[in-house]
Formats: C-alpha cells, sequence, structure tokens
C-alpha cells in the first residue's frame, strides 16, 4: 500500500468506526490528493461523499484562518474533525487559530473542553513549488504547548499514527512528507494504533546512530547500507512523533554507539535536529565520542530553480560524509 493510499484507508476507518468523525478542507469533496476516495477510480468503489454524505465530508472556502476556526468550534461541539490544511505552507494563515485557540483552549478553560482535531499538512518540498509551497514548518509548532507533532515516514505508521490521532482528545498535527506519499509499504488492512512517543528503529547498528526526521528516514536508511559497506555499523532511528519525542530509546541508542547524526529537512536553526542534539547533550554528554553532526536545509527560503533547490535536503551521501568524519575518516565537513 503507498503512503497515500493509507492515509485514505485510516480516514475511512476512523469514519466508519465512529459517527462523529468529519473531513473537512480545500477540494475534500473531489477527493484531489486521493485521500477521499473509494480507489484511484472513483466510479469503482465510490468515494467518501457518496459513502457519508456531505455533512461528514465538506469542501471549504480557500480561507486557513476560517478552515481551522470552524473546525475547532465543530470540536467543542462534539465533532471530531480531519482537517485537509493541503500545503504546509498555509497554516501560517492560520497561526492565531492554531496557536491561541486550538493550542490553549484546554489550559484556558481549565480542562473543561477538548479540542479532538487532526490536522493534516502536506510539505511539498523537492518538487520545484517555490519559497510559497514548500515549508517544511513543524519546528515551529514544536515549539507551541498543547499541540501534538507528527511526522510520519512511511506508509504503515501513517495509518497507524492517524488512527491513534482521531482518538486523541488534544490538537494533533501531522506533517506528510509529499516525496513519500509513492512510497510503499506492508500495511496491516485491520484497525491498529501507533502509540506517540514510540520511535521505531529501522536498522540496529553499534558505532554511530542516525536520526532520520519525516523525508530524512529513507534517506538515513540507504546512508546506514552504504556506510555498512563501508565497515561502519550505523543505528538508524525514525521518532515517528516529535511531540512527544521518544527521548529514551534515541539517549539508549546513544549510549550504545556514542555517536549520533541527526538529519532532517526543514531549515537548520531551531528544528527538530537542535533539539535532540541539545537533550543528548544534556543527558547523555559522558557517552559521546565524537561531536554530534546535523544534516539540515540551510536557513534560506527555498529557491524556484530546480537545479539550485536540489541541494538542500538530506541525501544519503551527505549522511554518509557527516558521519564519516565523526567515524575517524576524512571525509568533507561542510555539508
Amino acid at each position: 500500500m503507498t503512503y497515500i493510499a493509507a492515509i485514505g484507508a485510516a480516514q475511512r476507518e476512523a469514519m466508519v468506526a465512529d459517527k462523529r468523525v468529519i473531513v473537512i478542507g480545500e477540494d475534500v469533496e473531489a477527493n484531489v490528493y486521493g485521500t477521499t476516495g473509494g480507489s484511484k477510480s472513483r466510479a469503482e468503489k465510490g468515494d467518501f461523499v457518496q459513502e457519508f454524505g456531505r455533512n461528514r465530508v465538506r469542501n471549504t472556502p480557500i480561507s486557513e484562518e476560517a478552515i481551522v476556526g470552524a473546525s475547532i468550534g465543530a470540536a467543542m461541539t462534539g465533532l471530531r474533525p480531519i482537517v485537509d490544511l493541503s500545503y504546509s505552507s498555509f497554516l501560517y494563515m492560520a497561526m492565531d487559530q492554531l496557536v491561541n485557540q486550538a493550542a490553549k483552549n484546554r489550559y484556558m478553560f481549565g480542562g473543561q473542553g477538548s479540542i479532538p482535531i487532526v490536522f493534516r499538512s502536506a510539505m511539498f518540498y523537492g518538487l520545484n513549488t517555490g519559497a510559497h509551497h514548500s515549508d517544511r514548518p513543524y519546528p515551529m509548532f514544536m515549539n507551541v504547548p498543547g499541540l501534538k507533532v507528527l511526522v510520519p515516514a512511511s506508509a504503515a505508521d501513517a495509518k497507524g499514527l492517524l488512527r491513534q490521532a482521531v482518538d486523541s482528545d488534544d490538537p494533533v498535527l501531522i506533517f506528510e512528507s509529499v516525496p513519500l506519499w509513492g512510497s510503499k509499504e506492508e500495511v496491516d488492512e485491520s484497525e491498529y494504533r501507533i502509540p506517540f512517543g514510540v520511535a521505531r528503529v529501522r536498522r540496529e547498528g553499534t558505532d554511530v546512530t542516525i536520526v532520520g526526521i519525516s523525508g530524512s528516514v529513507p534517506q538515513a536508511v540507504k546512508a546506514a547500507e552504504a556506510l555498512a559497506e563501508q565497515g561502519i555499523s550505523a543505528e538508524v532511528i525514525d521518532p515517528r512523533t516529535l511531540v512527544p519525542l521518544d527521548t529514551r530509546t534515541i539517549l539508549e541508542s546513544v549510549r550504545k554507539t556514542g555517536r549520533l547524526v541527526i538529519a532532517e529537512p526543514a531549515h537548520r536553526t531551531c528544528g527538530a535536529a537542535a533539539e535532540i542534539s541539545a537533550i543528548v547533550a544534556e543527558q547523555a554528554f559522558d557517552a559521546l565520542r565524537a561531536p554530534i553532526r546535523r544534516v539540515t536545509a540551510p536557513d534560506m527560503q527555498i529557491p524556484f530553480s530546480p537545479a539550485l533547490e536540489a541541494g538542500f535536503y538530506p541525501t544519503a551521501d551527505k549522511i554518509v560524509a557527516v558521519t564519516r568524519t565523526i567515524c575517524g575518516n576524512n571525509a568533507p565537513t561542510d555539508l
């Protein structure tokens, strides 16, 4: 099953299981991105509108602030919305609703209310969509108390985490890496959930820990395979959820390997890699045998030029080169 099909499957399961679950967003009735349809062919099995009706699958105006505000109101009346916010860059238009309303509601009202909403957001980076459509803004929301932040990197995780998110009584933001939408993985067709705060060890190793975030996870796995051919055993960890973060698994791995590399597609300053670096430096500094290294996008807006954008994000080659520098090799260090 593909990553994008797994999201559609999770949404259908949740809507069948609970009539309070609704899907709202721009063009969700038309199944534009393939997450609200029965299959690639709408006529074959029918889409969500035919199956659940327009009371539960609702198009919205092109106004992200209105979409998020309406979903918060719906949640306060007892519904459990799944909101398709499309491009992650569009979250900026709804910052007041996301930060001041959704995130603060439980605190402001002393726990009397809950905001059980799943906000789905797609990161279209690496596809030459320009600065206004290529953001990876999940680190900004890690800094907001009251929000859970998910970054699934595989089809199975996308389905299991989304089902868990629908069950949450607090707002959850899921950031999907669009370059992974077409990736495939064996996915259990029965219902299952993946708890928040539980990392996935993609590969075990003994010489270095590589933490991959979102779309950088497959690159980290490729890097580990290349490093194995060079005699370096790399353990690859996918946190899957950044808030809450499975610090225990990361720290245990670093205490075993003594080295840490973090790869993520977001900007370097105040990113997830920076937070993980700080946690390891605070709690496992004595175990480190080499400096922590980060492989990230630079602190620049994304150029529209395909040739220029191609060099922005972590690749397996970059991760290999950086890892070799802390494993006693003289590879370049300016990545």
